[in-house]
């Protein structure tokens, strides 16, 4: 996946009443922690995969997270909740 982006109808939401991140799909709804929320608020189609982990790897203090983020796209692509847009 090199442009990844959420699943048409699939939005992101922080609930203050559980204060926790949530990704919200037409079957239900997804926690995330905050490091994921991070992640997938990135995934627009128009950054790249190595675009979002370098955000990232700013963001956190230069700890390289490509990995992570490698990770944690696969797995949600694997779900459904995330497409390439350069596909």
């Amino acid at each position: 996946m090199t442009h990844p982006r959420l699943v048409t109808g699939a939005r992101l939401r922080y609930d203050d009443v559980r204060e926790e991140h949530m990704l919200l799909v037409p079957e239900g709804a997804v926690r995330l922690n905050p490091t994921a929320a991070a992640v997938l608020e990135l995934c627009d189609g128009e950054r790249s995969l190595d675009d979002i982990a370098g955000i990232l790897n700013v963001r956190y203090e230069g700890v390289d997270v490509h990995d992570d983020v490698r990770g944690l796209i696969d797995a949600m692509a694997q779900r459904g909740l995330l497409v390439d847009a350069a596909a």
